[in-house]
């Protein structure tokens, strides 16, 4: 029996249907040019992503780096191979395959600064992830320290994705709540009047983005050749499209050990959000 192929997928980033769809057409290219006859799959929302990243067939994922830097530490069969990162095209980014958090209100709201936020209701996605959880407590636990008390009278999780947290500050839900950087870009691209809900009173430092990984084992010449292939994206003419729809730059490849402060962070002794 032959084996199935290996999957690609860019669901963590499919901010709305166009990018999705701008992210399919872009694979689709790596992989024809890659000489790879794998499907890119559908796995819509609200389907869980850490299911996605437990397949050992994908060969070129999306994943957020915190698991990703947590298997990697773990070793074994599990561990996936780091193919490359995305490179998102804004100035902010400064050509680096990095990302933020961006710490956001609502658009209406009389918050000017973080510390304006705070005695209020502090909402997050998921407590393990980087983007939607951990940076923000570790952005914040210096002035939990400072102020030797609880900086929210309230914590909201489980608004599981970036669009939760714009959706439950429209409603006034919370407060102040994270999203990944690089997706709110894509909202503002592709979703201006859905982003125009919020407005970013401040921003983390900068950490490595999200990468695509392999579960299925890729061996050396195909994982060159998809390299080869994605390192093409930032100057194919047949792509200036979906690079514009996806604020993307091009590719780059860096080290499985920039991933490894994600997990040192998560690992660290700081307040959870319901002590924050």
């Amino acid at each position: 029996m032959t084996a199935a192929a290996p999957v690609a997928n860019a669901r963590m980033y499919s901010a709305t249907p166009e990018t999705a769809a701008a992210w399919k057409s872009l694979l689709t290219w790596v992989l024809a040019r890659a000489g790879l006859d794998w499907p890119v799959v559908d796995y819509p929302p609200p389907a869980p992503l850490n299911a996605l990243w437990a397949r050992d067939d994908l060969g070129l994922a999306m994943m957020c780096g915190l698991p990703f830097a947590q298997r990697d530490a773990a070793g074994g069969a599990g561990r996936p191979q780091l193919v490359a990162a995305p490179v998102p095209a804004p100035p902010r980014y400064a050509g680096r395959p990095v990302y933020f958090t961006d710490i956001v209100v609502r658009a209406d709201a009389p918050f000017q600064t973080l510390a304006d936020t705070f005695g209020g209701t502090a909402g997050y996605t998921l407590a393990d992830s980087m983007s939607g959880g951990v940076a923000l407590r570790c952005h914040l636990a210096a002035a939990r320290a400072a102020r030797g008390a609880r900086l929210y009278a309230r914590a909201v999780g489980g608004l599981i994705h970036a669009r939760g947290v714009i959706e439950a500050l429209a409603r006034g839900a919370i407060d102040v709540g994270p999203l990944d950087s690089y997706y709110h870009d894509l909202l503002v691209q592709n979703a201006p009047h859905f982003a125009a809900q919020v407005r970013t009173v401040a921003t983390t430092a900068a950490r490595p983005i999200p990468p695509l990984v392999a579960t299925a084992g890729l061996d050396g010449s195909v994982m060159a050749a998809l390299r080869a292939a994605l390192a093409e994206v930032a100057t194919e003419p047949a792509l200036a499209g979906e690079r514009h729809r996806l604020r993307l730059a091009g590719f780059a490849v860096p080290q499985a050990a920039d991933y490894a402060p994600l997990a040192a962070m998560a690992a660290a002794d700081i307040p959870s959000f319901e002590e924050l």
